[in-house]
């Protein structure tokens, strides 16, 4: 399958370094080219750039890159030859609350801590830390395009396009449903990172769910085949129990856990459920919002009754003209990051639990499709209705997927057409830790200054496009595709019109897809090990190891894929190293942005925006998104411009202000959630908190 090649891959350091210093209306360099005279517009781009804790990234305790607060970077082409950069950090309440605890001894005991890929406090509650992704959106009675900044595991914010200021939360803390009945100021809530705008009915569908205990560990591998099990999940228990203050209540179940097998897992989840009062439950509510009102939701029943449950997340989901699309995608956050991770700072433990705990996410995509016409008189829980129900179709595709698209048209209800980008034996919710070895030669470690890297791919990726009979669940039809190298670690994609806010494309016919390649260096003998048993599996373990020995790789590539002969129609190969001590190229963030007055039902004329990161060098190249094989047109940068990993886009062609037509006071929200809690934590938000959010 692969081709024999030598590309020598390194992991630039640009990605994993990120400035937390706001920029306004700076004038990029041009490196290279020239600015197109053409392009047009507002680009805007969102990633994490760690805490108050870490100044900056990368984190230097190793924590993932992907955990920090979001930055919006929006790049502005309103001058012939000349682009500009702003940037904002996302100042939410649970960011106010964070930088206070950190800097004042005071609020020391409410301080948060990094867990995985989460950010905890026991007292204080999650951190939403809007680093993911954004949705330009119009109520009905809007003359301009808005802005949501969205992430999984807390509510969609508004922020104004103009000053980026973080704006108000879509739907008060009454109106979404916590993970957990853990009772703090900041709920643990999950949703989806990509909600979808539907321009012709004005509305914006989006997800509120919750994973019980046992629908997670269903992720897991079978606990009997762990030896270490009885002294490994002691201290798991034992560090949860001091990370909740509950040591006393855990000294019974402790001294009786030695004699208990590992089928009595289940009731271990019920005993701790009752002695922390976190009840987690399995919830799935479809959520309506029109940018106005009241949020609406539905809770999702399958055809039988019993209720849907998600195992790893709805980081995405989709709209067709009569469906909602609901997939659960092969990622996990949440307050499971934080039980997998109670004490960050006990390395030998975490080490143990990860060994114990960690399973590949399911080698295949179970998918949900509502009917959007049985969604009438829906819970308004704002006002404490009753609940509503909907039934949903399930149905499984083989392989595992993080991002895909739908076409909007799908033949008057009856056929469906999903375009996958499957993450093949990969898990986006794995990182590099210090104890990793390397997958060649487990006596060697990875570098140290890549810890807190997202882990790479140990598959080639497969894209693929299915069409589904809604009614029935049957897939009708189905095309893949993997070819090497355009396919190695396919990651984001983009395409003319990808959130529509006035013109809905009815289908997909040309993707932009970006490829992060195959590097040595991320491919450690845990996540080998991992997916030694993948399903389906293209390239062989001892293939695999033989791509990347002396370290050598794969490189990063962008393409357009022809959705219509589901073949690569045109490609850019990144350059590979020279040698084995030089660092390569990786690419983020695509975007494109159509061409001034260029017909709009012309997929190519436009540009692809894209971050490139050479070695320590973070820059933004430019594409003519007809001619990607002749390279960028354009290169830019700035030297106090340093972004980091960043991750989704969104581009808006003109910039106005947010209106005023909707907001959910700080003070008022929170109250409620204060109002039996100390008089210290109280004093924090007086006095930290509501004099920065309510202005």
């Amino acid at each position: 399958m692969p081709t024999e090649s030598t590309c020598y891959q390194s992991v630039p350091q640009a990605i994993l370094t990120a400035s937390r210093v706001e920029l306004t209306d700076i004038a990029l360099n041009v490196l290279e080219g020239s600015l197109p005279s053409d392009i047009y517009g507002h680009c805007f781009t969102v990633g994490p750039v760690g805490s108050v804790d870490s100044g900056e990234l990368p984190y230097l305790d190793g924590s993932p890159v992907f955990n920090g607060d979001g930055m919006v970077y929006r790049l502005d082409f309103d001058s012939s030859d000349t682009a500009r950069i702003t940037t904002r950090l996302a100042k939410t309440p649970c960011f106010y609350a964070d930088r206070a605890t950190h800097a004042n001894n005071q609020y020391a005991p409410y301080r948060f801590q990094n867990h995985g890929l989460s950010r905890f406090s026991l007292a204080l509650g999650m951190r939403n830390q809007l680093n993911t992704a954004l949705l330009p959106f119009r109520s009905a009675t809007d003359d301009r395009d808005r802005l949501l900044l969205t992430y999984d595991a807390g509510r969609p914010y508004e922020i104004d396009p103009l000053t980026l200021d973080v704006v108000t939360p879509v739907g008060s803390n009454q109106e979404w449903r916590p993970e957990s009945s853990l009772l703090t100021p900041f709920l643990p809530v999950l949703t989806t990172a990509h909600p979808c705008f539907d321009p012709i009915t004005h509305e914006i569908l989006t997800v509120n769910y919750g994973r019980s205990p046992a629908s997670f560990l269903e992720t897991i591998p079978p606990l009997e085949a762990a030896a270490e099990l009885p002294s490994v999940l002691a201290a798991w228990l034992e560090a949860i129990a001091r990370l909740f203050r509950l040591e006393l209540p855990f000294k019974f179940l402790l001294a009786t856990l030695a004699t208990l097998s590992a089928d009595s897992w289940a009731f271990w989840l019920r005993q701790f459920e009752a002695l922390t009062l976190i009840k987690m439950d399995d919830f799935v509510y479809l959520v309506r919002w029109d940018g106005e009102g009241d949020l609406e939701r539905w809770r999702l029943v399958l055809p039988d009754g019993s209720p849907v449950k998600i195992h790893q997340s709805l980081h995405q989901i989709g709209i067709t003209e009569h469906y909602v699309v609901l997939v659960d995608t092969a990622f996990s956050i949440g307050l499971a990051e934080v039980l997998n991770n109670p004490v960050p700072a006990n390395q030998p433990l975490e080490r143990e639990i990860r060994h114990l705990l960690a399973g590949a996410p399911s080698p295949d995509s179970v998918v949900y499709l509502v009917r959007r016409e049985h969604l009438h008189h829906g819970q308004i829980p704002a006002k404490a209705e009753l609940e509503a129900k909907v039934t949903a179709q399930k149905l499984v595709i083989p392989r595992e997927v993080l991002h895909f698209a739908v076409d909007y048209d799908d033949a008057a209800g009856d056929r469906i057409r999903i375009h996958m980008g499957h993450v093949c034996a990969s898990d986006a919710a794995e990182w590099l830790r210090d104890y990793d070895q390397l997958a060649t030669d487990p006596s060697l470690s990875p570098p140290s200054r890549l810890k807190g890297m997202l882990l790479y791919e140990t598959d080639i990726s497969v894209l693929g496009r299915y069409d589904i009979d809604p009614h029935t669940g049957q897939i009708l039809a189905s095309q893949t595709l993997c070819q090497d190298p355009e396919t190695w670690g396919v990651a984001l994609y983009t395409f003319r019109d990808a959130l529509p806010t006035v013109h809905q494309p009815q289908t997909v016919t040309q993707m932009y897809w970006y490829a992060g390649g195959l590097f040595p260096e991320l491919l450690t003998e845990f996540v080998v090990n991992l997916f030694e048993d993948y399903r389906y599996r293209v390239v062989s373990v001892p293939e695999l190891l033989h791509i990347v020995a002396d370290n050598q790789g794969k490189p990063t590539c962008l393409f357009r894929l022809d959705t219509q002969s589901m073949a690569i129609a045109d490609t850019y190969q990144f350059p590979c190293s020279l040698d084995a001590s030089t660092q390569g190229y990786l690419i983020n963030s695509p975007q494109f942005v159509p061409k001034v007055n260029s017909p709009a039902d012309d997929p190519t004329a436009g540009y692809l925006i894209c971050h490139v990161f050479e070695g320590d060098r973070p820059q933004i190249w430019i594409f003519d998104a007809s001619h990607l094989s002749q390279g960028p047109v354009c290169k830019l940068d700035h030297p106090s411009l340093s972004f980091g990993f960043t991750l989704h886009t969104a581009w808006l062609p003109t910039l106005q202000p947010c209106p005023a037509n909707y907001t959910i006071p700080a003070r008022e929200d929170y109250e409620p959630l204060l109002a039996h809690k100390s008089q210290a934590i109280q004093a924090l938000f007086d006095q930290e908190v509501f004099p920065h959010c309510d202005v």
